[in-house]
């Protein structure tokens, strides 16, 4: 149940004049029933280090005017951050959890579990705002966060998954990408761009060229799929990180566009400064697939980690996506796959005469590509082309 009104949140004194907290006015009581017609509300997920641009992107979009109804939830405030800090607690200590109107039309919300239960509470005002931001905590693997919009019915049939974008600070990101942890664990910072849609590299007037070259080089070895942006105090067009509809059939992802990918994880100029277990294979074969085998190689590598390489270290996929031809399936499938879900939808037809294809895109951690392709080639019913790539 929400509020009537709003308890006045105290600035802390410490904020820096960037970092200013919103003014904030009352959210009034949604309405019991709304006219407005029925339709999917985006939802995107905000990750990345503490210190990588984050909150000063999501105070951005709090602050500036740019007509656009957006609700953002803040996770796991605390420690990190005073902005969070201020908008969430009072001068008591207590924790505001209810959701606060802010003067340019958006709406705020901090909460201290996956922001599920925001969603849903955010749900009941309908019509107040067309696109919902949720940040995660620095430390945070947003794979499992991702999954519950695929998993959970109720939420599914309100809202969509938009895209993961990941904040990289150009500065320190390296430092972080690189820590190494015990027993071959893969880093926060490095899951994190794995899984990205979209990376916003910020804070790119604080390093030389060469410093920028450099971590551009690492980001495209880890995640040659994702787009890329560079900022500067996390100021960016927001129609370049709302609507990418990165896990639907809008996306512009062709197989063609997915091969193009291909090679933009290989910069020569940063082989010295690589982790080389996390990384970007892409690949293409000619033919096509029964659904039966798509589900059992795609559960197999991303359930039973089936897979090995030839150092005998399971591959552990992150992110997947593909678009793919299926026997006795005139249209084309576009498969996505984050954590441990995957998901697919029919999408165009295949054009008489043209010669049906199955691009994939696999990014995670000691992948091989040609122990992939061979595996997924064993999976062609066109006989000769079995194994022909390209």
């Amino acid at each position: 149940m929400f509020l009537s009104h709003m308890t006045q949140v105290t600035k802390m004194a410490d904020l820096s004049s960037d970092e200013e907290c919103p003014d904030l006015i009352p959210a009034p009581v949604p309405p019991e029933t709304s006219d407005e017609p029925t339709c999917k509300i985006p939802v995107t997920i905000i990750t990345g280090f503490l210190g990588a641009g984050k909150t000063t992107l999501l105070n951005y979009i709090l602050t500036e005017q740019h007509e656009k109804k957006i609700a953002v939830i803040l996770n796991e405030f605390g420690a990190g951050s005073a902005v969070e800090q201020s908008m969430s607690i009072g001068q008591s200590g207590e924790l505001y959890e209810e959701w606060l109107e802010l003067r340019n039309g958006c709406l705020c919300c901090s909460v201290k579990d996956n922001g599920v239960q925001a969603i849903e509470n955010l749900m009941k005002k309908r019509g107040k705002f067309d696109y919902i931001l949720l940040e995660t905590t620095g430390l945070a693997d947003p794979g499992p966060i991702a999954s519950i919009f695929w998993l959970d019915d109720e939420l599914g049939s309100e809202i969509y998954l938009d895209g993961i974008i990941t904040v990289i600070d150009a500065k320190f990101g390296l430092q972080h990408i690189q820590e190494e942890k015990p027993d071959g664990i893969t880093n926060e910072a490095v899951r994190q761009v794995a899984m990205a849609d979209l990376i916003i590299l910020n804070k790119t007037d604080l390093v030389s060229r060469q410093e920028l070259d450099e971590v551009r080089g690492v980001l495209r070895h880890i995640n040659s799929l994702a787009k890329l942006q560079e900022t500067q105090r996390a100021r960016i067009d927001l129609d370049l990180i709302l609507d990418l509809h990165a896990y639907d059939s809008q996306s512009d992802i062709t197989g063609y566009q997915l091969l193009e990918k291909k090679g933009l994880n290989s910069d020569p100029n940063s082989k010295g400064h690589l982790d080389p277990e996390v990384t970007t294979v892409t690949f293409q074969v000619k033919g096509s697939v029964q659904s039966s085998d798509l589900e059992d190689f795609l559960q197999g590598i991303l359930w039973d980690k089936a897979l090995q390489n030839s150092k005998q270290q399971p591959m552990d996929v992150m992110r997947l996506k593909g678009e793919l031809s299926l026997v006795d399936e005139p249209r084309r499938v576009i498969v996505q796959a984050v954590h441990e879900l995957y998901d697919r939808e029919l999408t165009t037809s295949w054009e008489e005469g043209v010669t049906r294809t199955c691009t994939i895109v696999f990014i995670g951690r000691h992948l091989e590509e040609n122990v992939l392709q061979t595996a997924f080639s064993k999976l062609i019913k066109d006989g000769d082309v079995a194994m022909e790539t390209i």
